[in-house]
């Protein structure tokens, strides 16, 4: 300070120099996949941070990111190939050799291949490759593959992609620029978090726009909400079909959006008894049919009629039929939804469902946007604007993770359609490659396998009916996780959540090897962890394991790895080649097509391999077809970076969309260019194609959109993409379990199909809800993860273990009063299947009636290179291992798994519990608490305190730097700088020589 006023310090340098080179790839921290500049000194990462220019992040990074550090810097980083020398679970291997290794893993699955291919279990956690690795499995013959979204979204999926072709999260996002009224429901916070914190910063600059949150829990996106709606867990579907009761009733629906892009109008066969009934009436042709106002009977694809949307009608077959419309709107005009019914079950007063349902009508109507845009539909009409209604939505785990979340996923997409907000200006858009048909295609594969003999189709698929059913001629599963089954007939995604129990029991099938790729099914990932523990370790009569061989690979020393006979090291996200591919899940927008890559920025410092390169190493191996030329040498010598650039699913269509031929002009699709990996890595390792205005909304319907899609390989043809306020599909099965046609289901399943298979969004309680007595677990529980973290390996970084490194049980102070707790009390969460123990933090920004933790944070004892004496291993904890994995057993004995019935989704938030303060001499740590697991041979060792930072001190090599300053790692000539402004404050960075954190 001079004279009063506040000068700039001459001595700041504003752009210091930290590094000797910058490289460019794809953040790995969390499902963002951000675009980040690594600055690196000496091969080490000295700092990260967000490209400015890529598409996703604009150069916004969160937490999680800038920690990628000490990600790299792991202590936990697996280091070489590991062989299990003791029991299962003990943690004791011995060092092996990638060729012993491979070789052993090469010999285990050829005895498989040529024996029985479905005897592999091949499910991979969240590994972004799912493209590479599904057609891995499809070359080896195995129908038993799955990823991870099985027990994470596969509800918000499968409900989305049957009905608007679409779902959120990868699959769209709102209008941030024009929206007006935000709705989200239950979004996991540390999921899509930069795009979605970017577009909540827009709307809460802007004041004709509002955000209401529904979630149980008020933290991060919520804490900001301009409205937080604390409902009861598991009734958000009701809460939804109430204000579509309110919309009708109030004639707030947008009749020519329904009319011209949905199912609505279409005749629905009214002939209970038959086997028609409920199936859409169709002319000679197959086509299905609408009714006018005079009463004819004409194509739905007529472009010259008006459709109606109510009256009862004859087709020329004599049977009666009224449009889809007209079903739904009886079925929630019903006392089942009157806002009275719904408020004493959500929890949220009548008056507020009331409010919202206007709000969400003002905001479509009222304030309608008219883009002055020509563009022409489907069929050739010529549209002189687009139509918008600003209202979106949003939606995420908190609804999946029910048994009832496909019907509550669906019911959001039926009120965005009746609002007509699905792909318009200010609505909830579509990103490429969606939207496609509903549902998509193909089937699963799998009817048949045989020895040495790979799949006719990919193992994941879209089942259209019960024909395309992966089912024994008795009806029962065929799969080893029963996916696809009539028990779980829509799972999209698998049931990663089943595998382990259903191997250890040999049901429907045993199976002779289980590969896992990074999924802690061990642990923070199993619903059941003391159950999964014993599946994993069991064993037969003659002393060998219920599951014969385990082969694992993740880059880090998780709970998992102490339960594989062999672990193949994977390497982290800076230190290899990924491909983030439009034929999986790639960075695309609203406005634009996108894909991205990763480049190793670091260079190995370990016996490790990337997973992807291993694959490619045992297709070749194993000669599945694919992996090996004619003369039987591995087809993609270079690894997974060869198999980028090369590998065509189609002509002209391979992994990555941008410079494709030798010229380097092909978009989307063209010759390999041999080039493309550099070209990517000079535009900073990303490729955008930009949408025309035209092409830009009413995907579903545009023509020129429906072209750019058939071309780009997207959609088999531009044909319009009819959205469904009714399922068809649902109703095959549905009539199936009635008795009609020539597959049926078993008759003990009959019930639950017919029930559950209904072709309206529905509302049923949560199964364990109904399961126990609720004067005896009266409160709800839930996990989530905090935004700082993301799965169960954020959990073990020393950057954000400074943030979290134990995690409570949250409680409303109300509740904790009733029970006698104050804050920091050690309470006991009983379930019907167990307890475990937690420290208690009070809040109020949660529902009465719920308890929640953070996921992911409570580690076993030994793992993740962390001490023994961990805040993670002592006072964390697992809601995890009092969730139950099974329902109560049927009359006959048979236990169903904890997941919904249509797509097998695990329903981790459907617990129920009670809690009770712990007596003094129970206090101190978590419980249950599991032996530790074993240290790795060649493992670094846990330390108290993890440093970094220290050697990169000094001027980057090469560079030239001002004399009155080393560089930013100069903590001490920084400390004095800031000690002149506020005192005292530079003295405590004095003492941290580099980056340090506490054990």
């Amino acid at each position: 300070m001079r004279n009063g006023n506040a000068t700039r310090d001459d001595r700041v340098d504003t752009a210091p120099l930290v590094s000797d080179e910058v490289k460019f790839t794809t953040c790995y921290m969390c499902a963002c996949r951000c675009g980040i500049k690594v600055h690196l000194k000496d091969n080490q990462v000295r700092y990260i941070e967000g490209n400015p220019d890529h598409p996703v992040n604009r150069g916004v990074l969160c937490a999680k990111g800038s920690a990628g550090i000490m990600q790299q810097n792991s202590p936990a980083k697996l280091q070489k190939p590991l062989l299990r020398t003791g029991e299962r679970g003990a943690g004791t291997f011995k060092e092996i050799e990638w060729d012993e290794a491979l070789a052993l893993a090469s010999e285990w699955l050829s005895d498989v291949r040529a024996d029985d291919p479905s005897k592999l279990a091949f499910f991979t956690g969240r590994d972004q490759s799912q493209s590479f690795t599904g057609w891995w499995a499809k070359q080896f013959g195995t129908r038993n593959f799955a990823a991870h979204g099985g027990f994470c979204s596969v509800n918000m999926a499968a409900a989305g992609l049957y009905s608007i072709g679409g779902s959120f999260w990868e699959f769209g996002e709102p209008d941030w620029d024009r929206t007006k009224y935000f709705m989200m429901f239950g979004v996991a916070e540390d999921h899509d978090s930069n795009p979605i914190k970017m577009g909540l910063g827009k709307l809460k600059t802007r004041e004709d726009a509002k955000f209401v949150s529904i979630n149980p829990i008020r933290t991060g996106y919520s804490s900001i909400a301009d409205e937080w709606i604390g409902i009861r867990p598991g009734t958000d579907g009701l809460f939804v079909m109430a204000i579509i009761q309110e919309l009708l009733k109030a004639d707030k629906i947008d009749w020519n959006y329904l009319i011209r892009y949905t199912n609505a109008p279409w005749l629905v066969i009214q002939a209970p008894g038959e086997a028609e009934d409920g199936l859409f009436a169709r002319g000679e042709d197959g086509k299905t049919l609408i009714a006018t106002p005079d009463g004819t009977i004409v194509s739905a694809e007529a472009t010259d009629v008006d459709p109606v949307l109510v009256g009862d009608y004859t087709l020329p077959s004599g049977q009666k039929a009224v449009p889809a419309f007209q079903l739904m709107a009886e079925r929630y005009l019903s006392e089942d939804y009157a806002i009275e019914t719904v408020a004493a079950q959500t929890g949220i007063d009548g008056g507020t469902i009331r409010r919202i349902a206007a709000e969400l009508a003002e905001a479509a109507f009222d304030e309608e946007i008219v883009l002055d845009i020509p563009w022409t539909d489907w069929a050739g009409r010529r549209q002189e604007k687009m139509i918008g209604r600003p209202v979106s939505m949003h939606a995420m785990r908190g609804i999946s993770a029910h048994s009832n979340g496909f019907h509550s996923c669906r019911a959001i997409h039926l009120l965005q359609m009746l609002l007509g907000t699905v792909d318009v200006p200010g609505g909830f858009r579509h990103k490429p490659p969606f939207p496609k048909p509903c549902p998509p295609g193909p089937a699963p594969a799998g009817k048949t396998t045989a020895a040495n003999t790979p799949l006719d189709g990919m193992p994941l698929g879209f089942p259209k009916g019960p024909e395309d059913l992966l089912v024994d001629a008795a009806g029962n599963p065929l799969r080893i996780d029963k996916a696809y089954s009539w028990e779980f007939p829509l799972a999209a995604h698998g049931l990663m959540h089943t595998v382990i129990r259903n191997a250890w029991a040999g049901e429907p099938a045993e199976i002779d090897v289980l590969f896992m790729y990074m999924a802690n099914m061990g642990w923070n990932s199993s619903m059941n962890v003391p159950d999964t523990v014993r599946y994993l370790t069991d064993k037969k009569p003659d002393g060998s394991y219920k599951i014969p061989k385990i082969i694992y690979s993740d880059a880090y020393h998780s709970e998992t790895v102490a339960y594989a006979d062999l672990v193949l090291p994977d390497t982290t996200y800076l230190e290899r080649w990924d491909c983030i591919s439009l034929l999986d899940r790639p960075i695309s927008s609203a406005h634009a097509a996108a894909d991205s890559i990763r480049q190793p920025v670091v260079a190995l410092d370990r016996d490790v391999r990337p997973f992807q390169d291993v694959l490619l190493d045992l297709g070749a191996r194993l000669q599945l077809p694919g992996f090996v030329d004619e003369a039987g040498a591995a087809q993609y010598p270079g690894g997974y970076s060869d198999y980028m650039v090369n590998h065509e699913r189609a002509p002209g269509l391979g992994p990555l969309g941008g410079w494709r031929g030798k010229d380097k002009s092909g978009e989307g699709r063209g010759p390999v260019n041999p080039d493309q990996l550099q070209d990517y890595i000079d535009n900073g390792c990303f490729w955008t194609k930009h949408f025309t205005e035209e092409q830009s909304y009413y995907k579903f319907a545009n023509k020129s959109y429906l072209d750019e899609a058939t071309y780009m390989g997207w959609i088999a043809a531009p044909e319009r993409i009819v959205m469904e306020i009714y399922s068809e599909t649902l109703q095959k099965f549905r009539q199936a379990a009635n008795g009609f046609g020539d597959i049926q289901p078993p008759e003990h399943l009959r019930g639950r199909v017919a029930r559950f298979f209904d072709p309206l969004p529905m509302w049923y309680a949560p199964f364990v809800e109904e399961a126990v007595e609720r004067a005896d677990f009266p409160l709800h529980a839930v996990t989530q993860r905090p935004m700082h973290m993301y799965h169960s390996w954020g959990g073990q970084n020393a950057w954000l273990r400074q943030i979290t490194d134990q995690n409570p049980l949250f409680m409303h102070v109300e509740l904790a009063k009733k029970h006698n707790i104050a804050e920091g009390d050690w309470v006991w969460i009983k379930s019907s299947y167990g307890r475990v123990k937690a420290k208690a933090k009070l809040m109020t920004g949660v529902n009465k009636q719920t308890v929640w933790t953070w996921n992911a944070i409570g580690k076993r004892k030994g793992a993740w290179g962390l001490k023994e004496t961990a805040p993670e291993a002592e006072k964390g904890f697992l809601l995890n291992q009092i969730i139950p994995e099974l329902l109560p057993p049927r009359d006959d004995g048979y236990r169903y798994s904890n997941s919904d019935p249509v797509t097998g989704q695990a329903a981790w938030y459907d617990l129920r519990v009670n809690i009770e303060k712990c007596a003094p001499a129970d206090c101190g740590e978590t419980l249950p608490m599991m032996a530790a697991q074993g240290s790795l041979p060649g493992a670094v060792p846990p330390v108290d305190i993890l440093r970094y930072g220290a050697a990169l001190k000094g001027t980057p090599s090469g560079r030239e730097q001002t004399a009155h300053r080393e560089w930013i790692g100069n903590r001490d000539e920084i400390a004095d700088h800031v000690q002149t402004i506020k005192p005292g404050y530079g003295n405590k960075i004095k003492g941290l020589a580099a980056e340090e954190t506490e054990e």
